[in-house]
């Protein structure tokens, strides 16, 4: 009863009731901040993970110039029907190198966290040519402009230079050699010494093998172009992390 009268005694003073708030705001704030000013990571470090490659970041920036992340979330939430439908929900190391993140908030398209190695190269070419060809219903509009435009990244040093002062970890070694990695990802059996470097570089960070694919994307050996980069990085989206692990684990959980 005493409780209730100090209560009606904050209710009729907007005074003591603002600071009686400032109070517990306060209190709550420091719970949650506190913490961050001692540990040194919030993101549990998951194997697997590795920044992106040259060529898969210049496919991410094209991914973000053309509004693809408008129609097309890159985030698995952990319900029922998404995990059957997309795979294992998204874990929040999947994000920790992107700048910025691509979870989306809409999805007139489906969700492409786990697209990577879901199809062929030569479907994700002719989806981006002309969608309608593989998907009937589809109202994505055509992107086979991409397949003319040539790739430009003269600048790409400066773009992997930029994201290291974010925070992803690209060494001197992959700055310097930033171009010769994104053509030789590019070109596949055309300088196998310049690969062997490439898959080297980049799984040593991963300590995982097998989580960069080479390949000429757009079977136009030509040229680099912009659907390569855009092909490239859609194949590793959801590829770095061997989920079936935490499968195993989460089955060994509900036993």
């Amino acid at each position: 009863m005493s409780f209730m009268k100090r209560h009606a005694t904050l209710e009729r003073h907007s005074l003591l009731l603002t600071v009686g708030i400032l109070v517990v705001v306060s209190i709550g704030g420091l719970v949650e901040i506190a913490p961050l000013f001692y540990l040194e990571n919030t993101i549990e470090k998951v194997q697997g993970m590795r920044p992106y490659t040259p060529l898969e970041l210049k496919g991410r920036n094209i991914y973000i110039r053309e509004g693809c992340y408008t129609c097309h979330s890159q985030m698995v939430r952990p319900l029922r029907d998404e995990v059957e439908r997309y795979g294992h929900y998204s874990l929040a190391a999947e994000s920790m190198y992107d700048h910025p993140f691509q979870w989306g908030s809409k999805r007139t398209g489906p969700d492409l966290a786990r697209v990577g190695n879901k199809y062929s190269d030569e479907w994700h070419l002719d989806h981006l040519i002309d969608p309608r060809s593989v998907v009937p219903d589809s109202i994505m509009p055509p992107y086979a402009f991409l397949a003319e435009k040539k790739l430009h990244f003269d600048g790409i040093e400066d773009d992997l230079k930029a994201l290291r002062l974010a925070g992803v970890p690209y060494t001197d070694d992959m700055i310097a050699n930033a171009r010769a990695d994104l053509v030789a990802q590019a070109s596949p059996n055309m300088d196998y010494d310049a690969e062997d470097a490439l898959v080297a570089r980049y799984e040593a960070i991963a300590e995982r093998k097998g989580t960069l694919k080479i390949s000429d994307y757009d079977r136009n050996p030509a040229k680099i172009t912009e659907m390569d980069a855009l092909i490239a990085y859609l194949q590793m989206t959801g590829t770095l992390v061997d989920f079936s692990t935490y499968e195993a684990d989460d089955l060994n959980n509900r036993r």
